[in-house]
């Protein structure tokens, strides 16, 4: 699942909840002020100590204040506020460019256009009585996108609150134009007036619980990151991966993108993309970019699984070999496979997707127990093949009742080396990555968040600030758990990548990436929610979480 692109529109004057309500009293409370480290230009690296967890040199983050909670030896959460007066956002109308979807070929809307069209514009606003501004928006710190000018955005007033933008909108589409009411704070070419921000930091060499993502125990299933933790017993959790929302994209809950529980795969990857690696319970955390492939053997013959616990045909974020429109990763998009088999595990829970093709159960020793219809459930200790398309075919020729299907699973990173995952390592996915070898290094194109091709796709998702939810791996190896609130004007603005990458490298991080946001954001420290998340009904029910979890007392 990914941050929704629409801004929820929240007034200023919103009331804050207090920042630690709720939290258990026994617990450290200190107001500090933490010096910035060393130059963060400076690579980190494990060799030697980093600096802690502060704010960066630069004065992007510099002056914050945090509140230090100390949770168990060696887990601690940071509370930061960072505020700048001499920011100004404003309401403000932005004319929408006529685009073209660059894989479907359907015309859309992108929030800016090449200059051109932006001159046009002008021309005909100031033809209907208004006034525009063009702002010229150029590239992020992207590494594989171009440099330089993005394109140019055509606003229309400054407006002090939301509603008067919206009594201007009104005579600027009345002249004839597609447009959005949007608050120019979310615009990460300016600086932010506010951002509310929790660290949670967590030292393997000092905790002796277990840090782990958990779906908790049915991939099929959505829940609040807090109820997780409660129920869990957690110190600290965290919303994790993307996954799916709508029943018109598969199951909601099932993750859209790779997922390893107790060292199996219960989702493959999207192409190659960024995944946190909680190895040996928490113990060995580390960041990389993750590919999945699985097989299915009847003795000499071997078919390509191109799927684990979601809907077959269907591939949310695409990045599947066969997908159409595009075998790239593309965030928030849906695929479809002609000829496409998918696994179901146990920890699928919920009814096995129904239509044509051919389903093939399992036992626990992969002998076949029944060819059929596709439906059903799948069995404790058994799995499930369905398969359409070619994929049918072949589990109509291989599978015979009392035959075994031989199943393997591959992960590898970037550099093609096999990643063994034992019973106690999880994995959680997102996109994209955000801090490489102590340095920014963001592959938003690569990963599928955005297209230097097509404006019309991931710009809000990448380049405006949104509320985001991030983790790294600092020098020292300990796992940075962060989430920054946004969608609150004047409150909180939430981070573009950008601004994400480079906090998280004035923390230290020398491995970083982005987990799922918007809604999805959310933080609980003692089973209680300490941010403040962005859906208009509440905390929102995610797909996974990581969960940091105190030591089992023993009898």
């Amino acid at each position: 699942m990914s941050h929704a692109v629409e801004q929820a529109r929240r007034g200023s004057g919103r009331m804050k909840r207090p920042l630690w309500g709720g939290l258990a009293c026994a617990a450290a409370l200190t107001l500090v002020t933490l010096a910035p480290p060393a130059d963060a230009s400076t690579p980190a690296t494990g060799s030697g100590r980093s600096a802690s967890p502060v704010s960066s040199a630069s004065p992007e983050f510099g002056g914050i204040s945090w509140s230090t909670q100390r949770v168990a030896p060696g887990v601690e959460v940071r509370t930061g506020a960072l505020r700048d007066s001499a920011a100004a956002p404003v309401w403000s109308v932005t004319v929408q460019a006529p685009a073209v979807n660059r894989l479907t070929g359907a015309a859309t809307w992108a929030p800016l256009g090449d200059r051109v069209w932006a001159d046009a514009t002008a021309v005909r606003l100031r033809d209907a009585g208004l006034e525009p501004r063009l702002e010229r928006v150029t590239w992020d710190d992207y590494s594989d996108t171009p440099h330089g000018t993005m394109g140019w955005q055509v606003r229309v007033g400054r407006y002090a609150t939301q509603t008067e933008a919206g009594a201007a909108n009104t005579a600027v589409v009345a002249a004839g134009f597609r447009t959005a009411v949007e608050w120019t704070g979310y615009d990460g070419r300016q600086r932010a007036d506010g951002e509310n921000i929790h660290v949670a930091v967590v030292d393997p060499a000092r905790f002796t619980g277990t840090v782990g993502a958990t779906d908790d125990g049915n991939v099929a299933d959505r829940e609040n990151t807090s109820t997780v933790a409660a129920r869990l017993g957690s110190l600290i959790g965290v919303n994790g991966g993307f996954f799916i929302t709508s029943d018109a994209d598969g199951v909601q809950g099932t993750p859209a993108g790779l997922s390893a529980e107790h060292g199996r795969l219960q989702s493959m990857a999207v192409g190659s993309r960024a995944a946190l690696i909680l190895g040996d319970g928490g113990r060995r955390p580390r960041i990389a970019d993750l590919s999945t492939t699985v097989t299915v053997r009847d003795g000499s013959a071997v078919y390509g699984v191109q799927g684990i616990n979601r809907v077959p045909g269907k591939v949310r974020n695409c990045g599947r070999p066969g997908a159409v429109p595009t075998v790239e990763p593309r965030h928030d998009t849906t695929c479809t496979l002609a000829d496409d088999l998918v696994e179901f595990t146990p920890a699928f829970r919920a009814a096995l997707p129904v239509g044509a093709g051919v389903q093939v159960v399992l036992d626990r020793r992969g002998v076949v127990v029944s060819v059929g219809d596709r439906g059903g459930a799948v069995p404790d200790q058994g799995s499930v093949l369905q398969g359409v398309g070619g994929a049918a075919e072949w589990l109509t020729r291989h599978a015979r009742v009392g035959r075994r299907l031989a199943l393997s699973e591959v992960i590898r990173d970037s550099s093609h080396r096999e990643v063994r995952l034992g019973p106690d390592d999880t994995v959680v996915s997102a996109a994209p990555t955000l801090v490489e070898n102590g340095r920014v290094h963001i592959d938003a194109a690569t990963e599928g968040t955005l297209d230097p091709r097509d404006l019309s796709f991931g710009f809000a998702w990448s380049n405006v600030r949104q509320p985001r939810t991030l983790a790294g791996v600092d020098g020292r190896g300990r796992l940075l758990l962060v989430t920054v609130d946004g969608r609150q004007p004047g409150v909180s603005e939430g981070f573009t990548l950008a601004e994400a990458a480079r906090f998280m490298r004035s923390l230290g991080a020398v491995r970083a990436l982005n987990l799922d946001g918007g809604g999805s954001t959310a933080m609980a420290v003692d089973g209680k929610l300490v941010n403040v998340t962005s859906d208009a009904t509440g905390e929102r029910a995610v797909g996974d979480t990581i969960q940091v979890l105190p030591r089992r007392r023993t009898s």
